[in-house]
């Protein structure tokens, strides 16, 4: 029918209005800029002027540094009082988005941090075609084995600030089932969207350097006062340091095991927290986090993986819910007839079918028993001392 080469009607517009936003937020962040930049230098020329004005006992170059500062505070009071007009909540969409990777960045509570890559992909109506975006959100850690690598979730975005990302926890039954259903395909990492503009850090870094600069300036002007009675001011120049890191890329073979000791008698893994950031540790040594079996002992963890195995005969090791292994190698200790345990240890191992298995094992003078949980940590089945050895 020859429509080929053409786009429809409503996408020319919505691409159209998004190029107006990325003007319209790049104008902002300049003016922004300027702004901070203008004001910390002025802030920071007005306090050398203070004190140019006290060392030289001149009133009138004190008075413009003070004056300065009082019109910045008055400013700044006035701005506080006024109380702004409501804004209008932002305009979000709800789509689709394939889960590229994900790494928990602590476990101190319920809610794990959690960082996504995404490749987000939105509906065709939006007029956007799928990228990817790197998302920071908290996860209860019974909800974590619910986020896999490669799997569909259900995100809401801003079309004008297509970075602003959040994960659907509780999306409707409409979309879950969609989610279900769904395959995605991989944005390139050229598609990664940014939010514009300098970072916090940078911003920091930036506010400092001009104060500095607008304080310099001031001290060149009255170079000669400040200086004659010290005599001619000798100019040194400091070479900045420089480190150079040379990165090595080491080959990883087809199987791997890597383990790692607590140190210190007192030290034991079953210390909330500390066996996601073991795990963790093991997985960056490893260079990746799909693994074929963990071991966890009182003071020691080890991992194994093969990198011929295919996804579904390995486990992420960021999906465990660490945090709830305690409570099962407690379990283990009390429940299952061993009245002297005297070792405990986890064997997590994956499975195609139910997803990653965890087992318990305790050891004590009555003999050996062990109980299996899932990858949810709720306890499948119970082997006491006596049926484990029948077994």
């Amino acid at each position: 029918m020859g429509t080929t080469g053409h786009r429809p009607a409503a996408q020319v517009p919505a691409e159209a209005n998004e190029r107006v936003r990325q003007g319209r937020s790049t104008i902002k962040g300049i003016l922004s800029w300027l702004r901070l930049t203008f004001t910390s230098g002025l802030t920071g020329a007005a306090v050398a002027a203070l004190v140019v004005g006290v060392i030289l006992e001149r009133v009138p170059v004190f008075l413009s540094g003070g004056g300065v500062l009082l019109l910045f505070f008055l400013i700044g009071f006035v701005a506080g009082r006024l109380s702004p007009e409501p804004a209008e909540p932002p305009v979000t969409r709800t789509a689709l988005a394939r889960i590229e990777d994900l790494r928990a960045t602590s476990g101190e509570s319920a809610d794990v941090p959690v960082e996504f890559r995404l490749t987000v992909a939105p509906e065709p109506e939006d007029g956007r075609s799928a990228y990817r975006v790197n998302v920071d959100q908290s996860v209860n850690l019974v909800d974590i084995p619910a986020y896999r690598p490669r799997g569909i979730a259900v995100v809401e975005y801003r079309p004008d600030e297509p970075w602003d990302v959040r994960i659907v926890t509780r999306p409707t039954p409409e979309w879950s089932r969609r989610a279900e259903a769904a395959e995605i395909e991989s944005a390139p990492e050229i598609a990664l969207v940014e939010k514009p503009g300098l970072s916090e850090g940078s911003w920091c870094v930036l506010v400092l350097v001009t104060f500095l600069a607008g304080a310099a300036l001031v001290m060149l002007l009255f170079r000669g006062e400040l200086f004659t009675s010290g005599g001619e001011a000798g100019s040194s120049s400091k070479q900045p340091s420089v480190t150079t890191s040379a990165s090595a890329s080491v080959s990883v073979s087809r199987t791997f095991t890597t383990s790692t000791t607590v140190p210190g008698h007192s030290s034991s893994l079953l210390v909330l927290g500390r066996m996601r950031e073991t795990v963790t540790e093991l997985a960056e040594r490893a260079g990746t986090s799909d693994v074929t079996a963990i071991t966890i002992q009182e003071r020691r963890m080890e991992i194994r993986g093969d990198s011929a195995r295919p996804p579904g005969e390995t486990l992420h090791v960021q999906m465990l819910p660490y945090e709830l292994f305690p409570a099962l190698v407690r379990e283990a200790r009390t429940s299952l007839g061993v009245r002297s345990p005297k070792s405990w240890r986890i064997d997590v191992t994956p499975d195609s079918s139910t997803g990653p298995r965890v087992r318990v094992t305790v050891t004590g003078d009555e003999g050996t028993a062990h109980l299996d949980a899932d990858a949810t940590a709720r306890v499948l089945e119970r082997r006491p001392v006596g049926e484990e050895e029948r077994g």
